[in-house]
């Protein structure tokens, strides 16, 4: 699963193809702004249609939890959502907080989720896997993973608080997580795919950081509040 360039427009997306399905990550390249609660952010979702040759797109109202959604062509709240309709496109969206796209290659089953700090203490991307495996038989085999740009260790500091609550989860507990003060969610999401034997070679990690990275422009709220939102989606061709 090798990661390309893509140019619409003046824009810059970063695209993965999965074989079948294809994740699809914006940047903030000449400031495309996906936040839904602006007319930018509206009139660009809807642009993807165009853009992309969909028929749909499927998003939420990310809400910091861990309800799974099959998306139903209406917005509802949530923090991964999921489908198996061809061309319908289903994505999240981010401004440090971990995109994880996943696709069942044999079922034909794709799902975007939204991992901030609580959706991860909260196991909410090995929660999906599981809804894949319960509700449309997937196995460990068939299904793969990319994992967008977020917020890395470089740059994550957090309180206590958020220390305190990782280390005294049963899944975290003892695990390599922290260096110092500084969480690895990047870290955090792979100990949850081995907990349901994905394969390392069906995951793909976008090492971006986008609170630091020199190589892509992104929006990241840690650096600037008043910033906008990537998108990060995948459909099936």
């Amino acid at each position: 699963m090798d990661i390309r360039s893509i140019y619409i427009d003046k824009y810059e997306f970063l695209e993965i193809d999965m074989g079948g399905a294809a994740a699809v990550f914006s940047t903030a390249k000449n400031n495309l702004d996906f936040n839904k609660s602006k007319d930018v952010g509206i009139k660009n979702i809807e642009n993807l249609k165009k853009w992309f040759e969909l028929k749909s797109i499927g998003y939420l109202n990310q809400v910091h939890g861990n309800d799974l959604i099959v998306y139903k062509n209406k917005v509802e709240d949530g923090d991964a959502i999921f489908t198996n309709e061809i061309n319908n496109a289903v994505g999240v969206f981010t401004a440090d907080c971990v995109p994880v796209i996943l696709y069942d290659r044999k079922n034909r089953i794709i799902a975007a989720v939204h991992s901030g700090w609580k959706g991860t203490l909260n196991l909410i991307v090995k929660k999906a896997i599981r809804k894949l495996k319960n509700d449309y038989k997937s196995t460990e085999d068939d299904i793969f993973v990319c994992i967008g740009p977020n917020i890395q260790s470089c740059c994550y500091t957090v309180g206590e608080d958020v220390i305190d609550k990782f280390e005294n989860s049963v899944f975290y507990r003892g695990k390599d997580i922290f260096i110092k003060n500084n969480l690895n969610l990047k870290k955090c999401i792979k100990y949850q795919l081995q907990s349901e034997k994905i394969k390392n070679e069906n995951i793909k990690f976008i090492d971006v950081c986008t609170f630091c990275s020199s190589e892509y422009k992104m929006h990241s709220y840690r650096k600037d509040k008043n910033c906008g939102r990537m998108f990060s989606f995948v459909y099936m061709k």
